[in-house]
């Protein structure tokens, strides 16, 4: 079968999985579809030959299969999955995010613009009529105050006839478009930073809310309400690690016969899951923290200069003032963005929430205490600190080499397989999940780096690091929710993580592709030494001089 076939083939596939699901009320996305395809047909136990052509039958038991495994109720497992899809198609980069929405942004201002620069003078009318659009482009691109306001209009206008006057129209109307989109971002700065500065003089800031006090206030409660919940999801999970051990060595008690161990290990990978994604956005806000503590120290400094600069007097150039209203502008629009990020970050809680029903209700919190029946429950910072005193000596492995803190430069900048997670209790304890200790000593194996429990279990991987490696890889085969929560796409070719799955990226196997290419070196190896204000173009500096002069 050729690649356009195979891959028309898996496309309907996935649309008659998406249909049939929808048919019985469950809505599925083509992504969460694809990865349980791809998913079934890895787990041997469904017994499918990804090395032959797929037969009618095959597809039938396939779809049957995927099917019931989306429909499945009180999965935790399913859970996992879909907690997976939803976080890596819903997060990115601090960048992409407000790259994100500064284009969405823009989009939403492209017709007032476009009515701005296409329009075309005949009256008086016109002429107050465009004044009246650039104002309201102005107060919607700043995002200080509403349009529709009054007092917010009045003083957005008299801010921007003291550097713009309705006399100056005409000679905007000669521009070029480029020079008037250019024109209308840059009085947008201007008149902001002057709004902002009015605001701090107590002479104006009509409809402008104070986002740094508004930010240092939500900042710590939003942090804070993050530590809260993963504290809560530890505890949880450190109890089913506690009762999965007490199986593993044959301490069942009450467990025995009162839940299957495959479903206390779905819950402890859901709660894992939901552990480190739960990082993953702490983090994020404690950077917005530090950006709004730089933000506001810079816009403190700035108002401070400008109020030196303008002092008592009634009159002071242009050239000595506008520099400041536009860093005043970038410094508030950084706190804007502050606020957007906090507002996604706020909302990616929120929606990671319903992803832990299925083990929310599997085993209540009274039930789970119930069944450890007095166990001992660990944190994983009791275990780390139980190991950390037996450490590997790497002169008794000759043949391998190992990491020690002590002995390593940037130690914890090595990056460890599997997440951290030790693979030799992974595979020994039947897929139990335990962090990894560093300081017991690090395993360079075929170019990656692997961490233990402990020692008794670095010395057990490292008496045969491929069985082990295999063994996990089986694991995630038949526990596909380990594949993303280990970050184990590198071991298998045909999964890729969600946010990466293209259209044409629904196949079981991804094709191998050759192509010719090339590369040179970077012209700036260092980002700081390129000199952003760099001008190559002859005309280009010929009309920042004439703006120059025309400013003064």
């Amino acid at each position: 079968m050729s690649f356009p076939q195979a891959e028309s083939v898996i496309r309907r596939i996935i649309r008659e999985i998406a249909r049939e699901c929808a048919g019985k009320g469950e809505t599925v996305s083509e992504t969460l579809v694809a990865f349980m395809v791809k998913a079934i047909v890895l787990d041997p136990r469904n017994h499918f030959n990804v090395d032959r052509i797929l037969t009618k039958q095959d597809v039938q038991e396939l779809i049957e299969l995927c099917v019931n495994k989306l429909m499945k109720q009180g999965s935790p497992a399913l859970d996992t999955i879909k907690m997976q899809v939803f976080f890596d198609l819903n997060y990115t980069s601090r960048r992409e995010f407000l790259e994100e929405h500064h284009r969405v942004l823009l989009s939403r201002l492209a017709s007032i613009g476009r009515e701005i620069t296409d329009s075309r003078l005949r009256t008086r009318d016109d002429l107050e009529d465009l004044y009246r659009r650039i104002v309201s482009f102005v107060v919607l691109r700043s995002g200080l105050g509403s349009a529709t306001d009054i007092n917010t209009v009045r003083e957005a206008t008299a801010a921007l006839q003291s550097v713009f006057p309705q006399s100056e129209l005409a000679t905007f109307m000669t521009l070029t478009k480029g020079d008037k989109e250019q024109q209308l971002n840059e009085l947008t700065m201007i008149v902001t930073g002057i709004r902002l500065f009015n605001k701090e003089c107590r002479k104006g800031g009509e409809g402008i809310d104070d986002l740094p006090s508004i930010l240092n206030e939500a900042i710590p409660a939003f942090t804070g309400e993050i530590e809260k919940e993963l504290k809560q999801t530890q505890g949880s999970a450190w109890k089913y690690t506690a009762l999965l051990e007490n199986v593993a060595d044959g301490k069942a008690g009450t467990t025995q016969g009162l839940i299957e161990t495959s479903m206390l290990k779905q819950a402890l990978y859901n709660l894992r899951q939901h552990e480190a994604l739960l990082k993953v956005i702490l983090a994020d806000a404690i950077l917005c923290a530090k950006q709004v503590e730089g933000l506001q120290s810079d816009f403190t400094n700035r108002l401070s200069l400008l109020k030196a600069t303008v002092h008592t007097k009634t009159a002071v150039p242009t050239i000595q003032v506008f520099p400041h209203f536009t860093v005043l502008s970038k410094l508030w629009a950084g706190f804007q963005d502050e606020m957007v990020l906090l507002s996604i970050l706020n909302n990616m809680v929120i929606s990671l929430r319903p992803f832990l029903t299925a083990q929310n209700n599997m085993l209540p919190q009274d039930q789970l205490d119930a069944m450890l029946d007095g166990a001992d429950v660990k944190s994983d910072d009791d275990r780390l600190r139980e190991s950390t005193e037996d450490k590997i000596n790497p002169s008794e492995y000759k043949s391998q080499e190992w990491f020690l803190h002590e002995t390593t430069a940037n130690f914890d900048q090595l990056p460890l397989q599997y997440k951290g997670v030790c693979g030799y209790t992974l595979i020994e304890k039947d897929g139990l999940l335990l962090p990894g200790n560093p300081q017991v000593g690090v395993l360079k194996y075929k170019e990656k780096y692997y961490a233990f429990a402990s020692k008794e279990a670095a010395c057990g991987f490292a008496s045969n690091p491929d069985e082990y490696i295999e063994a996990v890889i089986e694991k995630a085969k038949r526990c596909p929710e380990l594949i993303q929560l280990l970050e184990l796409h590198q071991q298998f070719a045909c999964v890729t993580p969600y946010s990466q799955m293209q259209s044409g990226e629904r196949l079981l196997v991804k094709p191998i592709s050759k192509c010719d290419s090339s590369t040179q070196t970077d012209t700036h190896l260092v980002e700081t030494n390129i000199v952003k204000s760099y001008e190559w173009n002859e005309w280009e500096l010929r009309r920042k001089a004439m703006q120059l002069v025309g400013t003064c």
